[in-house]
């Protein structure tokens, strides 16, 4: 499908939307993408006045398909406790429309896309991206789709981070913004773990310096300990305790270095089942996409420059009292700086042991809460 075909007309849609060579994107490294895809989905219908579009922002491992079932997978979409009818996001009465991030893996031009000047996979010729690029793309999606604002952009984690950018850089498209466990920039310590990552996929032989799919191999087991130390952020220390304790996988222990404990099997399975969904270079431009984020810093150092244009926007800042990885000291930044530029801005820190992953889980709390965010923004913007 390419950007003049792109409609909003069944109750779920989606595809991948083509910008052709001379309509790509522009990024902050200085370079271009000559041509685009955005792989997308949408659930419910866009209303006659074009008043109803929330836009949902992913993750770093997520993807387009965040209700649903996931076609690669053939598990629910990731935010399927969200969105779906009678949800805080109930199709029946938004058009939502979730978009793979450019450098992502699901159909969303990344490292695996080919390369037009070569034939093969882009692999690290692909150029660094940002959080800014891939709102500059959600931004091309969006009025291909023929929506001039949007009603909600919503988002958690690195979702969160592409919702302040959305803020910053098209304040003028958005009525309200849902910022959820996110951070204005990245920390020293948020660094320090993408770099074990990414130096975990390139420990790995098969990494063959980012070509592995030209060599037709996968650097499996350096993805997989990058996934297993990225996971043990998204936790907490009482549910991981709550969860495994010091609790044996069998009878005794083995004296050696099998997976004796219950969270070491429990990682070794989340790294496992990771690889089979995930692109490797994908994973390290997109936690570097992570690394580069600074909001204020591309405003004059201060934060609250970055919301001076977002004075009509009506936002909602979310954290969980047990997010180490976004704490929310961090969510407090971001309120006191919408503050200082006017903003109108909601803050609630929701009480939960379940960690960073608290908006990917049953967290009642924070669905009531949306859902009366949701529910008093519709009222004001008439839906």
């Amino acid at each position: 499908m390419d950007a003049a075909e792109a409609t909003a007309g069944s109750e779920t849609d989606g595809g991948t939307l083509s910008f052709p060579a001379g309509q790509g994107l522009r990024l902050d490294s200085g370079g271009r993408l000559e041509a685009l895809d955005v792989a997308y989905q949408t659930y419910g219908r866009l209303n006659a006045a074009k008043t109803n579009a929330v836009l949902v922002c992913h993750a770093l491992t997520m993807d387009q398909h965040a209700a649903g079932t996931n076609p690669a997978t053939g598990k629910p979409g990731w935010w399927s406790r969200v969105v779906g009818p009678g949800l805080p996001l109930d199709p029946e009465r938004y058009f939502i429309v979730c978009a793979n991030v450019v450098g992502g893996c699901m159909g969303s031009t990344g490292p695996a896309s080919i390369n037009p000047r070569t034939g093969d996979p882009y692999g690290l010729a692909f150029p660094v991206i940002t959080i800014a690029d891939m709102v500059r793309a959600q931004a091309m999606l969006i009025a291909a789709l023929g929506i001039e604002t949007l009603f909600a952009v919503v988002g958690g984690s690195m979702g969160g981070m592409q919702v302040l950018q959305w803020a910053a850089d098209y304040p003028q498209k958005l009525f309200s913004a849902v910022c959820i466990g996110a951070a204005p920039r990245h920390s020293a310590q948020n660094i320090a773990f993408h770099e074990v990552g990414r130096q975990a996929i390139m420990a790995d032989p098969d990494w063959r310096g980012g070509a592995y799919e030209v060599a037709g191999v996968r650097p499996e087991k350096g993805l997989a300990v990058a996934r297993m130390a990225a996971h043990i952020t998204y936790l907490s220390e009482a549910a991981l305790q709550r969860k495994f304790g010091r609790e044996l996988q069998r009878d005794g222990l083995s004296w050696g270095f099998d997976a004796d404990f219950q969270v070491e099997s429990y990682l070794r399975h989340q790294g496992a089942s990771f690889v089979d969904r995930f692109d490797a270079n994908s994973y390290l431009y997109i936690t570097r996409a992570l690394d580069y984020f600074d909001l204020a810093a591309q405003h004059g150092g201060v934060l609250a420059n970055a919301f001076a244009n977002a004075r009509g926007v009506r936002f909602c800042v979310l954290s969980f009292s047990s997010d180490w990885l976004y704490p929310t000291a961090e969510s407090r930044d971001i309120v006191r700086a919408l503050n200082a530029a006017g903003c109108r801005a909601s803050f609630a820190e929701i009480e939960t042991d379940k960690g960073h992953d608290a908006f990917f889980l049953d967290e009642p709390q924070l669905d009531a809460t949306l859902r009366g965010f949701f529910a008093s923004t519709a009222q004001a913007r008439g839906l």
